[in-house]
Order: structure tokens, then C-alpha cells, then sequence
């Protein structure tokens, strides 16, 4: 009765919400969702710079992330090559000192703060010829005034980029007085047209006051409120905004500080200075302001304009525009002779006559429709992946948000589970469920930020390995291609000539760096041989009769098969162990190619050997697995962000929600373009040879016409 009453359940939630009417909703929520965000950059304005220099928040361990944008942590090389013959000036007071040093570091980590405080410091890297300077002016006064003066002179080199801010000192030596904050008022007035003047040709930033933690405070600093920072502040911004008429004003306000500040204060060790962690972290948003635009890193979206549209785009676009046109004019051609041909009342009988003519759907109209649709999604793919209509953030890890979704997909699997039409080893249920929990296993991974914890990053390497077993002959050809080519390390140099070569190095937007081919064989680069080890072994145990893959019968005889079952399980727990108490990843890695095959080997045992646990396979996981290639490739696009680096945003300021109804939306995508490679490959593969062949050579034409065209404006921009 249970089970009859789930069916019934089931049936009647599909006769109302079925996966049709699910892609129905996920399109509905990406216009609503696209308007949205629209409407928003329009209101809001399009500057990923202005988030990043005004808002933001901590995603916890003081890591910071910026509002819409992912901020990019630079390396000292890349800060070099940025700043190579630049000019970086930073004036004013300790709190700008300490900023100083946190960017100096970035450059020279071994740079030592060390000196007379109330005095300028000088720093040069002559490999870079990159001069950073702090020019000690506590209070906006006359001297303030008169050393950015002498920058505005033609005749003086004008530093590239200047970092300016000062108050406390005001507030301390006047006691707090209002006369105080009325000087200031009037010597910030005198300084911001120069400030301007020098924006037009320099980047400028002015860096608003950072709270402070009053019970912290020494006694000759306890007049140096909040209250009182907030009055500077808001003087500050008042004048530098107005200082331009009709115009928004070319000199950028550093106010996110601000907001760190409030998070990390109460860590300060004297109440004024902020920790060392949080002065980092605005000396990393400078360098992100100012570098990204130049370096261009993937997961520094920040700061980085739209790339223009490619060729390939142009003609993409067209494309796909003439398919809907084209697939528009078939739908309204076929529907007025449906209704020409619909059946026609009998005024005497009462009854409808019969349809004559049945206008049957062309190959051309399905041709023209799947190619709409595959147009409409990859519309969403740009819009996602390059046009910055969504937001990114960065990834932050936790082992809530790896586990939980664990937890909650292996739930539903063991939930949704049928009988197997066929029980044989690794049949093809089986293996769909295979794919299926794995790929899921590896989103989950991907979206979470796993690969920041060791050891789970080793048994997702153990599913990814598991999963080439059981593949199809494409995928087998293909990793025996990659397993042979690979034989010894000697050849990596080969490689790289062959990846650089045209079309290769094309196609692959390789550049000659072969780095992440051969990480990944290394990886696996015997899973291709213990495939073909267990397939004989398997082949020749089923020629014997050796094996009994009938319903609901153990695989072997009952001793046989207990032994199996027991070394299986042991040998799963012992790699378990094994994988958890690795202690680094490069250690890991070099061991995983050899010992991954007996974790395999014996979860294909432990699934296979029951003759129960042959019989029945998880309908949700299978589900997956039948999409798992478009899933895999569909999460680089409309799900993650900056090659799995970041997380596509929907829904700001609400992760769960966000995550959601991006999820849904890219779960239907991938659903929907693998019907559309079905239908695609029906009518583009036919089943006669001279047909494919023709096709196929239409096929290749196209595309080398592309990477043609490609290659032509790659060398137009040179």
C-alpha cells in the first residue's frame, strides 16, 4: 500500500510539475533575474571599481569580499610586472604609513618597518624600477597643501598613482575642538582642486578615517572619538564630491577600509592602528584597483572592463538569430495549415470530421529549433560567463557547506531507488548512478571550495578515476591516447611544440603551456591499463561461467564471495584512512596513481558482489549521470565563475538563496542541451556512410573556417 501510494504521489506531482514545466520556470526566473540586475547597474551604476573601493564584506577567516566583484590576491612578480616604471606616493598620516608598509610588502615581503616615524620613506625595486614613497604629512594643512601643489607643476614628474588621508592628528593636538573641524573643512576646500587637477592625469584616492576602539585608547588619544572621525569623514566626501561642477568628481574616495575596520578594530593593539591582517587586506584592494585592468587576472573581476565582442561572437549572434527567425516562420507556416487542416464541425451529424492531411514536422523545422533554443542558452552563457550582468564572488570554504550537501544528495539517492532491468556487473544503471553520484560529488566540490581541505580533495581524485573504468569506447580511445603519449616525462618538451601549433594551440588556448595536461596524467596515468586489466579479467570469468549475474544471486559462491566482500571492505576503509591522514598535497598525488586502483576496485566489488545490491540502483543519482558531461561542462559557465575559482550570483546577499536558484536553473540548462545534442545528432550523424562522410566534411569546414576567421583578428589586434 506504501508503495502504491508513493507512485500515485509521484504520478500526480508530474502531471503538474513536470521537467518541461520546470525549464518553463527556469527561463521565467532568468528574465526576471536579468531585468533585475539590469535595472540595477543602471540605477547603481556599471563600476565594479566603485563596490570594491565602497563596499563589501568578511566571508569569515578575514577573508574579504568585495560587493558583485572577486578580488584577485597578488603574487609579487605580478605586482611587479604591474607597476614596472610606476610612481606610487602615499601622504599623510600613521594610519596611511601602515597602509604604505602593507603594500611595500606586496612587493618585497622581507621590507622591514623600521625608522624614524615622523619622516618620509623611501622604497625602489630597481628589477621593476618601481618607486613607492610616504610622505609624512599628518594634518591637511599648508605643507599638505604645498607638497601636492609642486605635482600639479608641468615641469614635475607626477606620481602614477597617490594615496592621501589625515584627521586624528587634528583631532588629538586641538583637543577635538570645533574650530578644529572647521580649518579642516576649510583646508581639504583649498586642496580638492588640486587633488582634481592631478586625477585627470594620476589615479587618486582618498582614504576616508577608520574608526576606532575608544576603550583601547591612551589617555592623550581619548579625545579622538568616533563621533568626531565621523565628522571629518562626512565634511571629507562632502567637499571632494562637490569639488567639480556638473561633473562626478575624478578623485576616488577609499572608503571600504571603513567597513573592515568595524570588523577588526577590536584586535587593534592600541585602539587607533588596525590589525596586520586588515591593513593587508586594503593594501590588496589598491593593488587590485589599480592592476587588474592591466594584468587582467581570471579570478580578479574587479575593476575589469567588458571584453569586446569577438568575431567568433559576431557570427555566432547572426548565427543564431536567423535560426530563431528562421524557426519562427516554420512554427507560423506550420500553424496556419494546422488550422486550415483542423477538423470541421457536420452540421447534420453533429460530429467532426477527421483530419485529411497530417502535416508532418520537417527535419529542417527540428534542425532549426534546436539551434534556437541552443542560441537562447547561449545567450545566458555569455551573459553569465562575459558580459557582467551577474555578479561573482569568490569561494570560501567550510565543512558545513561540503558536508551538509553531501549529506543531503546521498539521502535522496538511497530514497529514489528502482529495480535494475538487466543485473549484471556494472550494468548500464548501474553505471549512469555511478556517473551520476560522482558528478555531483564533484559540483558540490567545486561550489564549496573543497579543494582548500586535503583530504577530500583526494577521494574526489578517487571518483574522478573511478569514473574512466566505466566509460564508453570514446572515452577509452581517448585516454589510451593520453596514457600512451604520456609514457615518459621526456616528452613533455614534444608536447608543448605540438600544443603550440596552429590549430592546436587554438582550439585549446593552450599558448604552449601543456602544464594541465600533463598534471592530469599524472594523475591517471595508469587508469586506462587497470581498465583494460579488469574488462579481460571480467570477460574471461564471464566465458568461464565463473560468474552468476542473475537476479537477486551473489556474484560468486557464497565463500568466494564473502572472502571478496571482506577484503573489499577492508581495503576501502584502510584507503580511506590512508587518504585522510596524507600530509601534503604533492605527496598525495604522487602515490594516488598507483594505490587509487584498489579504492576502485573495491567499491566495484562491494556494489556488485550482493546479488540485492546488483538489483537495484538510485533513479536520482542515474538521473544525473545520464547529464553528467553537460553538467561538467555547463559549471564553468552559469554556475561557477573565473574557471571554478568564484560563484556565479543571482540572488546578492542571500547564499542559500542564491545557490538554489542558480543550481536549478543550471541543472535544466544541462538537461535541456542534452536533449538538444540528441536531436542535433539524429539529424546531423544519418546512418549511411556517404551521408555522414559529407556531413562530416561540412562539419570540419565550418570550424576551420572559424579558427580562420579567429586567427585573422587575434592578428589584427597585434
Amino acid at each position: 500500500m506504501a508503495a502504491l501510494a508513493y507512485n500515485l504521489g509521484k504520478r500526480e506531482i508530474n502531471h503538474y510539475f513536470s521537467v518541461r514545466s520546470a525549464k518553463v520556470l527556469a527561463l521565467v526566473a532568468v528574465l526576471l533575474l536579468a531585468a533585475c540586475h539590469l535595472a540595477s547597474r543602471r540605477y547603481r551604476g556599471n563600476d565594479s571599481c566603485e563596490y570594491l573601493l565602497s563596499s563589501g564584506r568578511f566571508l569569515g577567516g578575514k577573508v574579504w569580499q568585495p560587493h558583485s566583484c572577486m578580488m584577485h590576491k597578488y603574487k609579487m612578480s605580478e605586482a611587479k610586472n604591474c607597476l614596472v616604471d610606476k610612481h606610487i606616493a602615499f601622504i599623510g598620516d600613521s594610519r596611511i604609513r601602515q597602509l604604505f608598509y602593507s603594500f611595500v610588502k606586496i612587493l618585497n615581503p622581507q621590507f622591514k618597518e623600521e625608522g624614524n616615524k615622523h619622516e618620509n620613506i623611501p622604497f625602489e625595486d630597481k628589477t621593476s624600477s618601481v618607486k613607492v614613497d610616504f610622505l609624512w604629512h599628518p594634518e591637511v594643512n599648508g605643507s599638505m597643501k604645498q607638497c601636492i601643489k609642486v605635482w600639479t607643476e608641468d615641469s614635475v614628474a607626477k606620481p602614477h598613482v597617490i594615496v592621501a588621508g589625515a584627521a586624528t592628528w587634528s583631532i588629538k593636538i586641538h583637543n577635538g575642538s570645533d574650530e578644529a573641524l572647521s580649518q579642516y573643512k576649510m583646508n581639504i576646500t583649498s586642496i580638492a582642486p588640486l587633488l582634481e587637477k592631478l586625477a585627470k592625469t594620476s589615479d587618486v584616492y582618498w582614504v576616508l578615517q577608520d574608526p576606532v576602539y575608544e576603550d583601547l585608547l591612551s589617555e592623550n588619544r581619548k579625545m579622538i572619538t568616533n563621533e568626531k572621525i565621523e565628522a571629518y569623514n562626512e565634511a571629507a566626501v562632502s567637499i571632494l564630491n562637490s569639488s567639480t561642477r556638473n561633473s562626478k568628481s575624478n578623485v576616488k574616495l577609499f572608503s571600504v577600509s571603513k567597513l573592515i575596520a568595524q570588523e577588526t578594530i577590536m584586535e587593534s593593539l592600541d585602539g587607533l592602528h588596525l590589525p596586520e591582517s586588515s591593513r593587508e587586506t586594503s593594501a590588496m584592494i589598491l593593488m587590485n584597483v589599480y592592476c587588474n585592468k592591466v594584468v587582467k587576472p581570471v579570478d580578479g573581476s574587479c575593476c575589469q572592463p567588458r571584453p569586446p565582442l569577438t568575431l567568433i561572437q559576431k557570427l555566432a549572434a547572426c548565427f543564431f538569430t536567423l535560426s530563431i527567425i528562421g524557426y519562427l516562420t516554420f512554427y507560423v507556416i506550420h500553424r496556419n495549415a494546422h488550422r486550415k487542416n483542423k477538423p470541421c464541425t457536420d452540421l447534420e451529424s453533429g460530429e467532426e470530421k477527421k483530419n485529411i492531411i497530417n502535416t508532418p514536422v520537417s527535419s529542417l523545422e527540428i534542425l532549426l529549433q534546436s539551434f534556437c533554443k541552443l542560441g537562447l542558452i547561449m545567450a545566458y552563457f555569455y551573459m553569465c560567463d562575459r558580459a557582467n550582468l551577474f555578479m561573482k564572488e569568490n569561494k570560501f570554504y567550510t565543512h558545513s557547506s561540503f558536508f551538509i550537501p553531501i549529506i543531503y544528495i546521498l539521502v535522496l539517492g538511497v530514497f529514489y531507488n528502482e529495480n535494475t532491468k538487466e543485473p549484471k556487473v556494472l550494468n548500464r544503471e548501474q553505471t549512469d548512478e555511478w556517473k551520476g553520484w560522482m558528478q555531483l560529488v564533484i559540483l558540490i566540490y567545486h561550489i564549496s571550495g573543497a579543494s582548500t581541505f586535503l583530504p577530500v580533495y583526494m577521494h574526489v581524485r578517487v571518483l574522478v578515476a573511478a569514473y574512466l573504468f566505466q566509460t564508453g569506447y570514446g572515452h577509452f580511445s581517448y585516454f589510451w591516447i593520453k596514457g600512451d603519449f604520456g609514457i615518459h616525462r621526456v616528452c613533455q618538451g614534444a608536447f608543448e611544440k605540438i600544443f603550440s601549433l596552429w590549430p592546436l594551440s587554438k582550439c585549446f588556448e593552450l599558448k604552449g603551456n601543456v602544464y594541465e595536461w600533463w598534471f592530469r596524467w599524472r594523475l591517471d596515468r595508469y587508469v586506462v591499463f587497470h581498465g583494460m586489466l579488469f574488462a579481460f579479467i571480467y570477460l574471461a570469468l564471464q566465458r568461464r561461467q565463473i560468474l552468476s549475474e542473475g537476479k537477486g544471486e551473489p556474484l560468486f559462491s557464497n565463500k568466494i564471495s564473502n572472502f571478496l566482500l571482506f577484503i573489499s571492505v577492508v581495503s576501502f576503509l584502510t584507503y580511506s584512512i590512508w587518504a585522510s591522514s596524507c600530509k601534503n598535497k604533492a605527496e598525495c598525488n604522487e602515490l594516488h596513481p598507483s594505490v587509487s586502483v584498489v579504492q576502485i576496485v573495491a567499491f566495484i566489488l562491494i556494489r556488485n558482489i550482493p546479488g540485492y545490491a546488483r538489483s537495484v540502483y538510485s533513479s536520482f543519482f542515474a538521473w544525473f549521470g545520464k547529464i553528467s558531461l553537460e553538467l561538467f561542462i555547463c559549471q564553468y559557465h552559469i554556475w561557477l565563475a573565473a574557471d571554478t575559482r568564484g560563484v556565479l550570483v543571482l540572488i546578492p546577499g542571500n547564499p542559500t538563496l542564491n545557490i538554489i536558484v542558480s543550481t536549478f536553473i543550471f541543472v535544466c540548462v544541462a538537461h535541456e542541451i542534452s536533449q538538444i545534442t540528441t536531436d542535433l545528432a539524429q539529424i546531423l550523424i544519418p546512418k549511411d556512410n556517404p551521408s555522414l562522410f559529407r556531413r562530416l566534411a561540412c562539419t570540419v569546414a565550418f570550424f576551420c573556417g572559424l579558427l580562420i576567421l579567429s586567427s585573422i583578428q587575434d592578428q589584427s589586434r597585434l
